[in-house]
């Protein structure tokens, strides 16, 4: 079940992955679209329910769904 963050929430999310963010994929449940733990991209977007969209390696640009999916940012 997919749970909205708090507003408090979405702010530390939208700070801490601003556009242009490196990050690294930790997992994400997608049945369509297999995403290797590993893979790394950059943020592209953070909308009002705490997604991340990113622009992956791999040519994906599947968000990092809150409370659901996990990245990392990365240097």
């Amino acid at each position: 079940m997919n749970v909205f963050p708090s507003k408090k929430i979405l702010e530390e999310i939208q700070k801490q992955y601003p556009i242009g963010t490196r990050v690294e994929l930790l997992e994400m449940n997608d049945p369509y679209r297999k995403m290797p733990k590993g893979l790394k991209g950059t943020v592209t977007w953070v909308d009002d329910t705490g997604t991340i969209g990113v622009n992956w390696e791999n040519g994906s640009s599947l968000g990092v769904v809150y409370g659901v999916d996990s990245c990392k940012k990365i240097e």
